[in-house]
């Protein structure tokens, strides 16, 4: 694809996410074989760690609906190339279940086949997600 088309498409994604638009229509946007890879504490919050299928997007949107209360997301750069497009920003969440907050930088890293997402690789603070997320301090 080229640079205007990842560039695109990754608006569209960022939109939608920030929308009430439904997990399995935003799952849409993703190759059935998608790669989701977000590095950390897997057993910390159930989208964590590496999967395989359009359906961790979907599981991700509606577990992060309901695990997590966004307070902020602000996103400061959208770069991309001919082959994939790499999102910068900074978020802030409260994991309902502990009441702990989250706050991180975080970059997306986005590949492309056609017209949908092939991989999603999120990098975030993941030593600040997980004692969020763990109820015990011991847990991490």
């Amino acid at each position: 694809m080229s640079v205007a088309n990842n560039l695109n498409l990754t608006r569209i994604f960022l939109t939608k996410l920030d929308s009430t638009a439904s997990p399995d229509e935003v799952a849409l946007l993703f190759t059935e074989d998608l790669v989701w890879n977000v590095p950390g504490d897997a057993g910390a919050l159930p989208w964590l760690g590496k999967k395989i299928g359009r359906a961790a997007v979907s599981s991700f949107i509606r577990d992060s609906r309901t695990l997590l209360a966004r307070e902020n997301l602000e996103i400061r750069d959208i770069l991309a190339s001919d082959e994939r497009a790499v999102i910068v920003g900074e978020l802030k969440s409260r994991v309902i279940r502990t009441g702990k907050p989250i706050e991180t930088p975080f970059s997306i890293v986005l590949t492309f086949a056609g017209d949908k997402i092939a991989t999603y690789t999120m990098l975030e603070d993941s030593f600040a997600v997980s004692r969020a997320a763990r109820t015990s301090r011991h847990a991490v």
